[in-house]
């Protein structure tokens, strides 16, 4: 497991526990394999991306599903025979998390934090959980607390601008995005996050023009990333800059070819550019993936 073969330290566990199945350890060690395995899956498919678990909604896949499942089933059964540890608490959280199960991933985490309260990686997690339970000023506290443990975590610092931003305090969340870019002005590898957010905040304030500088500096550190070029596309829709937006959004497709709000919001670009055709095959697929019938509009900040 430590020099990453996660397949084989799962078949070499599974043969030891068929002749120790009441060994806490041993199941303790297969939920973490497996943990481990979902977690490899995910960064293999977002290289550029330094995770320990999706920073999102719980995955699609199905696999992903069925192994955080069993992980979870491997340590109810260790614990059977032995307490689990502080650290087995936050992998069973995590799985939770994994499976969209925000409560019991908040209960864990909680329990998790009140026997090891100086755990930063555990205090981000339950900060992110809260912020999926749209519990925000709990989540800002549990961002804050990570802080402390873990001073200028541009992550961090970037979340609890999500987490001011969701509860309207724009002002904070924009002085929290500033200070993680502020953060990594001299890093060589940048975190994209804080400039696509600040560059959201700024078009949901109506101020695209200034949202195109970080929405270009995220692209810049993450060409791959459709978030941005999405936002970025917006952005110049508002400003009429039609040839531009649409160069950004049909991007923001090629990267993520199942989010139909994409199609949404390129089909009237095409429409005031005179691309009749184009636009109807666009409203077309917004319809097919949203179940709408009706033609959007250009969304609005």
């Amino acid at each position: 497991m430590q020099n990453g073969r996660f397949n084989a330290a799962e078949v070499a566990v599974r043969e030891y526990l068929k002749r120790h199945a009441d060994t806490a350890e041993g199941h303790f060690l297969l939920g973490y394999i497996l943990f481990r395995q979902i977690q490899t899956e995910a960064n293999l498919k977002s290289p550029a991306e330094d995770v320990k678990i999706p920073d999102v909604s719980p995955s699609d896949s199905k696999s992903r599903e069925e192994k955080a499942k069993a992980s979870l089933a491997e340590f109810t059964e260790g614990a059977k025979y032995h307490d689990p540890s502080a650290f087995d608490l936050k992998i069973v959280a995590l799985d939770y998390v994994l499976l969209g199960d925000y409560a019991d991933a908040d209960k864990w985490l909680t329990k998790m934090l009140g026997w090891t309260p100086d755990d930063s990686e555990g205090w981000y997690y339950l900060g992110r959980t809260k912020y999926n339970e749209n519990r925000f000023e709990e989540a800002i506290h549990a961002f804050e607390q990570c802080l402390k443990l873990d001073p200028r975590n541009v992550k961090v610092e970037d979340n609890l601008g999500l987490s001011y931003a969701a509860l309207g305090r724009n002002e904070e969340a924009a002085a929290a995005y500033q200070q993680a870019i502020a953060w990594q002005s001299q890093a060589a590898l940048k975190n994209s996050g804080p400039y696509i957010d600040l560059g959201r905040l700024l078009l949901d304030q109506n101020r695209p023009k200034e949202a195109v500088s970080y929405l270009l500096q995220a692209i810049e550190i993450a060409p791959r990333e459709a978030r941005a070029h999405e936002l970025l596309g917006k952005a110049y829709t508002w400003l009429e800059q039609l040839p531009k937006a649409q160069t950004e959004l049909e991007k923001a497709i090629e990267l993520s070819p199942q989010s139909a709000n994409l199609y949404c919001v390129l089909a009237p670009v095409y429409r005031k550019q005179g691309l009749t055709e184009k636009a109807k095959i666009e409203y077309d697929r917004c319809a097919a993936l949203t179940g709408s019938h009706s033609v959007p509009e250009t969304p609005r900040p």
